[in-house]
């Protein structure tokens, strides 16, 4: 298994709009965590950037979450991107 960021980087709108969305997008992300693949999530505190970390076989777990996600759908992410994560410690 190895670990994926997914790092989102919010809309202007992100902190007005959120709320329409916010309780799909718990719900999204909440089956991830169920299934073991969602360690970690969560906005920076700026709100401007948002970080989730997965642990996976391959990036596709990621990048399946944020191509389905209400946020990602419904224009609240101005972009997003998935980087795997060489952990050395803490494994």
């Amino acid at each position: 298994m190895n670990y994926y960021i997914l790092d989102y980087t919010t809309s202007e709108n992100y902190l007005e709009e959120r709320g329409k969305y916010r309780k799909e997008h718990l719900n999204h992300a909440t089956e991830y965590y169920n299934e073991g693949y969602l360690i970690l999530g969560g906005a920076i505190e700026s709100a401007d950037q948002a970080v989730l970390v997965f642990k996976a076989e391959s990036e596709k777990i990621a990048e399946t979450f944020a191509e389905n996600d209400p946020y990602v759908k419904n224009g609240l992410m101005k972009s997003w991107s998935v980087k795997k994560w060489n952990v050395v410690i803490g494994n």
